[in-house]
C-alpha cells in the first residue's frame, strides 16, 4: 500500500525534529570535528529513516514529497529561529566558557565533552603555546573553539612581526 501524501509529509516532519533533537543531544563538538565516526552514524541514520518517511512509496514523486518537507521545515524553524531569540537556545545551545584567564574550567570540558589535549590543541592552533597565555576560550555554537588572547606586553611591532612570521611558515609549508 503506497502511503498518502500527507502521510509523507508527517512522517518526514517528524523524522526531521527528532533527528535535530538526537544531533542536539550529541553535543556542539559533535558538529565541528566531524569524526569517521560521527560521519558513518549520519550515513546510517540516513539510511535507517528513509523507510520511516516515505513507508513503501519508493516512488521519484513519494522521495522528492519527502525532500520538499524536509527543505520547508528547515526554513520553517531556521525563520522561527531568527524570529523568535529565545528558542534558539532550545535548538542550539550556548557558547559555553572552557578557559577564564588562563585556568581551565574543568566542569565545563567534562560537559562538552572535550579533553584536555584537544583544548591545548585547538590553543596552539591560535598561535599560542598553552592556556595560561589565553583570556578565554570559548566553545560556540556550532562546536569550533574561539581564542582570546591575554593582553600581549610585547611591543605592537613584535606582535605583528610574528603573525608575518606564522603566515609566511604557513605560506612555505603548502609549497
Amino acid at each position: 500500500m503506497i502511503p498518502a501524501p500527507y502521510d509523507i509529509i508527517v512522517r518526514s516532519a517528524v523524522v526531521y525534529v527528532a533527528i535535530v533533537v538526537g544531533l542536539r543531544l550529541l553535543g556542539k563538538r559533535h558538529m565541528a570535528q566531524l569524526s569517521i565516526l560521527d560521519f558513518v552514524l549520519i550515513l546510517l541514520i540516513s539510511n535507517a529513516v528513509q523507510n520511516a518517511m516515505v513507508g513503501n512509496d519508493n516512488s521519484l514523486g513519494g522521495g522528492l514529497l519527502a525532500a520538499a518537507t524536509l527543505i520547508i521545515v528547515n526554513f520553517a524553524l531556521s525563520f522561527i529561529l531568527y524570529r523568535f531569540r529565545s528558542t534558539e537556545k532550545l535548538f542550539e545551545g550556548t557558547p559555553t566558557l572552557l578557559i577564564h584567564d588562563g585556568k581551565i574550567i574543568h566542569e565545563h570540558l567534562a560537559k562538552e565533552r572535550i579533553t584536555e589535549a584537544e583544548l591545548e590543541g585547538s590553543i596552539r592552533e591560535h598561535g599560542l603555546d598553552d592556556s595560561t597565555k589565553v583570556k578565554s576560550a570559548i566553545m560556540e555554537l556550532d562546536g569550533t573553539i574561539s581564542v582570546v588572547p591575554k593582553e600581549s606586553t610585547s611591543p605592537p611591532e613584535t606582535r605583528i612581526e610574528t603573525f608575518k612570521h606564522r603566515k609566511l611558515k604557513y605560506q612555505q609549508r603548502k609549497i
